[in-house]
């Protein structure tokens, strides 16, 4: 008897023991299987924030947040007023075509506006000269991106290239503004600085200078619909036409 109860007793003790063992692997939480959910969490949004902005080529002017309805309205359009008022560097007809885009969306902004104006240009001249005609297009309305899209045609028929940096915008003025049928046209002066240069075929330099930094002037202008909220809620902007200073 003596020996089956030293048997059992030994027994017991090293499944005590095995239970014990079981349950700190795997009947408790270290902590660590929190950490490593969480890093997969923060992983899979950080995926999918990136797959979303990828998808957008659009350029959004910088705005405020969206103007309020009811009395708040007439505050937010007030704001958006005195800002343009005090904005500096614009005469007197421009003051004015913008305080016209105002009235319609107080969330208007000409300092965020020109932010994202100059962004814009920069990828718009780059995109022409690699002839990329996907980021064109979703900068460009239909007159204007026809027109690029012909030139880049024209200088690939003739297998021509163009080597280009963009050094930087000198200065981004906007010029004219206005308001019709609900359209807010703005148009912008951009002089930026360019090292560009055309080859043909056999990389013989046609034109330009790829050793030259070059002053350029161009007159773009900017078209969104404003006309009621849901046009509104879309803040892109597109090119709808450009011109040479006189």
């Amino acid at each position: 008897m003596e020996k089956i109860d030293l048997l059992t007793l030994v027994s017991l003790i090293v499944a005590v023991v095995v239970v014990l063992k079981l349950r700190s692997v795997l009947g408790r939480r270290t902590g660590d299987e929190e950490a490593r959910l969480e890093r997969y969490r923060a992983e899979r949004r950080q995926q999918e924030a990136s797959s979303a902005s990828s998808d957008n080529n659009v350029v959004a002017m910088p705005r405020r947040d969206g103007a309020p309805a009811g009395p708040a309205q007439e505050v937010a359009v007030a704001d958006a007023e005195e800002r343009i008022k005090e904005y500096p560097g614009l005469d007197a007809d421009v003051r004015r075509g913008l305080l016209d885009i105002a009235k319609l969306d107080p969330a208007f902004d000409p300092e965020g506006f020109l932010r994202g104006a100059r962004q814009a240009y920069e990828m718009i001249v780059t995109a022409f000269a690699e002839g990329n005609r996907k980021i064109l297009k979703d900068l460009l309305n239909r007159d204007v991106y026809d027109g690029f899209v012909r030139a880049i045609s024209e200088r690939e028929s003739r297998g021509e290239q163009v080597d280009q940096s963009f050094v930087g915008i000198n200065k981004a003025d906007i010029v004219e503004s206005e308001v019709k049928s609900g359209i807010a046209n703005v148009t912008v002066r951009f002089v930026s600085q360019l090292i560009s240069a055309t080859r043909d075929k056999a990389g013989a330099i046609l034109s330009g200078d790829p050793q030259k930094v070059k002053d350029v002037t161009d007159i773009w202008t900017f078209s969104r619909d404003i006309s009621s909220a849901k046009a509104r809620a879309n803040p892109n902007w597109r090119l709808i036409a450009t011109q040479s200073p006189a």
